[in-house]
Protein backbone atom coordinates (compact mmCIF):
# COMPACT_ATOMS: atom_id res chain seq x y z
CA UNK A 1 0.00 0.00 0.00
CA UNK A 2 2.86 2.20 1.11
CA UNK A 3 4.50 1.35 -2.16
CA UNK A 4 1.66 2.21 -4.18
CA UNK A 5 0.96 5.41 -2.48
CA UNK A 6 4.60 6.15 -3.39
CA UNK A 7 4.53 5.23 -6.84
CA UNK A 8 1.35 7.58 -7.33
CA UNK A 9 3.07 10.54 -5.71
CA UNK A 10 6.30 10.08 -7.96
CA UNK A 11 4.10 9.69 -10.98
CA UNK A 12 2.30 12.81 -10.05
CA UNK A 13 5.26 14.61 -9.30
CA UNK A 14 7.31 13.66 -12.50
CA UNK A 15 3.92 15.03 -14.45
CA UNK A 16 3.55 18.37 -12.83
CA UNK A 17 7.66 18.39 -13.63
CA UNK A 18 6.58 17.84 -17.79
CA UNK A 19 3.70 20.26 -17.23
CA UNK A 20 5.42 23.18 -15.35
CA UNK A 21 8.80 24.49 -16.81
CA UNK A 22 10.17 27.48 -19.41
CA UNK A 23 8.69 27.87 -22.32
CA UNK A 24 5.50 25.18 -21.61
CA UNK A 25 2.12 24.54 -23.09
CA UNK A 26 0.30 27.06 -21.34
CA UNK A 27 3.00 28.38 -18.65
CA UNK A 28 3.29 31.71 -17.70
CA UNK A 29 6.67 33.43 -16.89
CA UNK A 30 6.56 35.84 -14.07
CA UNK A 31 9.24 38.52 -12.59
CA UNK A 32 9.07 40.69 -9.62
CA UNK A 33 11.27 43.33 -8.59
CA UNK A 34 10.31 43.87 -4.71
CA UNK A 35 13.39 45.61 -3.88
CA UNK A 36 12.39 48.12 -6.84
CA UNK A 37 8.94 48.66 -5.70
CA UNK A 38 9.55 48.94 -1.97
CA UNK A 39 13.21 49.79 -1.32
CA UNK A 40 14.23 49.71 2.41
CA UNK A 41 10.65 48.21 3.10
CA UNK A 42 11.20 45.33 1.33
CA UNK A 43 9.79 41.84 2.21
CA UNK A 44 11.70 38.65 1.40
CA UNK A 45 10.11 35.98 -1.56
CA UNK A 46 9.82 32.99 0.46
CA UNK A 47 7.21 29.74 0.77
CA UNK A 48 4.71 32.22 2.22
CA UNK A 49 4.54 34.43 -0.66
CA UNK A 50 4.72 31.73 -3.01
CA UNK A 51 1.15 30.13 -1.13
CA UNK A 52 -0.12 33.63 -1.50
CA UNK A 53 0.67 33.83 -4.76
CA UNK A 54 -0.95 30.37 -5.76
CA UNK A 55 -4.07 31.60 -3.26
CA UNK A 56 -4.24 34.69 -5.81
CA UNK A 57 -4.00 32.96 -9.10
CA UNK A 58 -6.46 30.55 -7.95
CA UNK A 59 -8.78 32.96 -6.36
CA UNK A 60 -8.46 34.76 -9.83
CA UNK A 61 -9.42 31.59 -11.81
CA UNK A 62 -12.44 30.73 -9.69
CA UNK A 63 -13.33 34.39 -10.21
CA UNK A 64 -12.90 34.61 -13.56
CA UNK A 65 -15.06 31.37 -14.41
CA UNK A 66 -18.33 30.58 -11.57
CA UNK A 67 -17.95 26.92 -12.96
CA UNK A 68 -14.21 26.82 -12.26
CA UNK A 69 -13.07 24.91 -8.68
CA UNK A 70 -9.55 25.80 -8.99
CA UNK A 71 -7.52 25.18 -6.01
CA UNK A 72 -4.20 26.09 -4.31
CA UNK A 73 -2.64 22.55 -5.20
CA UNK A 74 -3.50 23.19 -9.14
CA UNK A 75 -1.36 26.07 -9.45
CA UNK A 76 2.27 25.01 -9.75
CA UNK A 77 5.22 26.91 -9.85
CA UNK A 78 8.97 25.94 -11.13
CA UNK A 79 12.10 27.82 -12.11
CA UNK A 80 11.89 29.84 -9.22
CA UNK A 81 15.02 32.19 -8.91
CA UNK A 82 16.82 34.36 -6.23
CA UNK A 83 16.22 37.54 -8.43
CA UNK A 84 12.74 36.79 -7.91
CA UNK A 85 11.58 34.90 -11.30
CA UNK A 86 9.35 31.87 -11.79
CA UNK A 87 7.28 29.95 -14.39
CA UNK A 88 3.41 28.55 -13.12
CA UNK A 89 0.85 26.55 -14.70
CA UNK A 90 -2.48 25.75 -13.77
CA UNK A 91 -3.96 22.07 -13.53
CA UNK A 92 -7.04 20.96 -14.88
CA UNK A 93 -8.66 19.97 -11.13
CA UNK A 94 -10.46 17.34 -12.68
CA UNK A 95 -7.99 15.65 -14.43
CA UNK A 96 -4.67 17.12 -12.16
CA UNK A 97 -2.62 15.56 -15.37
CA UNK A 98 -3.28 18.68 -18.09
CA UNK A 99 -3.52 22.53 -17.53
CA UNK A 100 -6.05 24.87 -18.04
CA UNK A 101 -5.57 27.03 -21.25
CA UNK A 102 -3.80 29.68 -21.59
CA UNK A 103 -5.95 32.21 -23.12
CA UNK A 104 -8.42 31.58 -19.50
CA UNK A 105 -5.63 31.74 -17.37
CA UNK A 106 -4.85 35.15 -19.06
CA UNK A 107 -7.97 36.49 -19.14
CA UNK A 108 -8.37 35.76 -15.03
CA UNK A 109 -5.09 37.47 -14.48
CA UNK A 110 -6.29 40.35 -16.56
CA UNK A 111 -9.62 40.49 -14.73
CA UNK A 112 -7.83 40.60 -11.24
CA UNK A 113 -4.82 42.54 -12.28
CA UNK A 114 -4.66 45.01 -9.99
CA UNK A 115 -6.02 42.58 -6.61
CA UNK A 116 -2.77 40.24 -7.14
CA UNK A 117 -0.80 43.61 -7.49
CA UNK A 118 -2.21 44.94 -4.31
CA UNK A 119 -1.61 41.64 -2.32
CA UNK A 120 2.03 42.26 -2.84
CA UNK A 121 2.27 46.02 -2.61
CA UNK A 122 3.58 45.58 -6.50
CA UNK A 123 2.14 47.54 -9.79
CA UNK A 124 2.02 46.02 -13.35
CA UNK A 125 5.80 47.16 -13.54
CA UNK A 126 6.98 45.50 -10.62
CA UNK A 127 5.04 42.29 -10.97
CA UNK A 128 4.92 41.65 -14.74
CA UNK A 129 3.37 38.22 -16.31
CA UNK A 130 5.72 38.39 -19.40
CA UNK A 131 2.95 36.99 -21.68
CA UNK A 132 0.17 38.71 -19.93
CA UNK A 133 0.03 42.33 -21.66
CA UNK A 134 -1.08 44.93 -18.52
CA UNK A 135 -4.17 46.34 -18.21
CA UNK A 136 -4.95 49.76 -17.42
CA UNK A 137 -6.25 51.07 -14.56
CA UNK A 138 -10.03 52.27 -14.05
CA UNK A 139 -10.39 55.37 -14.64
CA UNK A 140 -10.55 58.07 -11.83
CA UNK A 141 -13.92 59.98 -11.30
CA UNK A 142 -13.90 63.05 -10.43
CA UNK A 143 -15.38 63.88 -6.68
CA UNK A 144 -17.31 67.16 -8.49
CA UNK A 145 -19.33 66.11 -11.13
CA UNK A 146 -18.59 67.17 -15.24
CA UNK A 147 -21.56 68.99 -15.50
CA UNK A 148 -20.59 71.16 -12.28
CA UNK A 149 -16.85 71.76 -13.63
CA UNK A 150 -18.12 72.56 -17.18
CA UNK A 151 -20.76 74.89 -15.81
CA UNK A 152 -18.24 77.01 -13.60
CA UNK A 153 -16.12 77.02 -16.38
CA UNK A 154 -18.66 78.76 -18.66
CA UNK A 155 -19.81 80.87 -16.03
CA UNK A 156 -16.16 82.35 -15.40
CA UNK A 157 -15.88 83.04 -19.13
CA UNK A 158 -19.41 84.80 -19.10
CA UNK A 159 -17.86 87.06 -16.22
CA UNK A 160 -14.30 87.66 -17.59
CA UNK A 161 -16.23 89.09 -20.86
CA UNK A 162 -18.30 91.24 -18.59
CA UNK A 163 -15.77 92.95 -16.74
CA UNK A 164 -13.60 92.97 -20.34
CA UNK A 165 -16.36 94.76 -21.73
CA UNK A 166 -17.43 97.06 -18.17
CA UNK A 167 -13.56 97.91 -18.69
CA UNK A 168 -12.77 98.89 -22.12
CA UNK A 169 -16.06 101.21 -21.70
CA UNK A 170 -14.95 102.91 -18.75
CA UNK A 171 -11.46 103.38 -21.15
CA UNK A 172 -13.07 104.43 -24.05
CA UNK A 173 -15.00 106.94 -22.24
CA UNK A 174 -12.11 108.64 -20.81
CA UNK A 175 -10.52 108.68 -23.64
CA UNK A 176 -13.30 110.18 -25.25
CA UNK A 177 -13.55 113.28 -22.67
CA UNK A 178 -9.57 113.48 -22.95
CA UNK A 179 -9.46 114.49 -26.86
CA UNK A 180 -12.85 116.18 -25.94
CA UNK A 181 -10.84 118.75 -23.51
CA UNK A 182 -7.84 118.92 -25.43
CA UNK A 183 -10.08 119.84 -28.35
CA UNK A 184 -11.11 122.57 -26.25
CA UNK A 185 -8.34 123.56 -24.74
CA UNK A 186 -6.99 123.81 -28.44
CA UNK A 187 -9.33 125.93 -30.06
CA UNK A 188 -9.19 128.60 -26.86
CA UNK A 189 -5.53 129.02 -27.60
CA UNK A 190 -5.57 129.73 -31.10
CA UNK A 191 -9.11 131.39 -31.32
CA UNK A 192 -9.72 132.00 -35.08
CA UNK A 193 -12.01 134.46 -36.56
CA UNK A 194 -13.51 135.78 -39.87
CA UNK A 195 -13.74 139.94 -40.38
CA UNK A 196 -15.11 140.48 -43.59
CA UNK A 197 -14.84 137.13 -45.17
CA UNK A 198 -10.47 137.85 -43.84
CA UNK A 199 -8.96 135.49 -41.20
CA UNK A 200 -7.58 137.27 -38.97
CA UNK A 201 -6.24 136.99 -35.00
CA UNK A 202 -8.75 137.71 -32.18
CA UNK A 203 -8.36 141.17 -30.47
CA UNK A 204 -6.19 141.40 -26.80
CA UNK A 205 -9.35 143.27 -25.64
CA UNK A 206 -6.65 144.19 -22.73
CA UNK A 207 -4.24 145.53 -24.26
CA UNK A 208 -5.66 147.21 -27.74
CA UNK A 209 -4.85 146.69 -31.23
CA UNK A 210 -3.62 149.20 -33.60
CA UNK A 211 -4.83 149.35 -37.10
CA UNK A 212 -1.42 149.40 -39.25
CA UNK A 213 -3.29 151.30 -41.73
CA UNK A 214 -4.33 154.27 -39.48
CA UNK A 215 -1.22 154.09 -38.04
CA UNK A 216 1.06 155.03 -41.57
CA UNK A 217 -1.73 158.12 -41.42
CA UNK A 218 -0.15 159.25 -38.17
CA UNK A 219 2.86 159.30 -39.18
CA UNK A 220 2.37 161.03 -42.61
CA UNK A 221 0.61 164.01 -39.75
CA UNK A 222 3.10 164.88 -37.65
CA UNK A 223 1.69 167.54 -34.94
CA UNK A 224 3.16 170.78 -35.29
Amino acid sequence: MLRTLLLTLSVVAIAHAELCKPDAQNAFKVRISIKTALGDNAYAWDANEEYLFKAMVAFAMRRYSSKSTTQISNVLLCNVTDRVSFWFVVTDSSKNVTTVPGSDVEAAIRMNRNRINSAFLLNDKTLQFLKITSTLSPPVEPSTPVWLIVFGVVLCLIVAGIVFLIVSGIQKHKKKNKESTERENLEEKVEVTLENGIPCEALDLKAGHINGVFAADDERFTSL
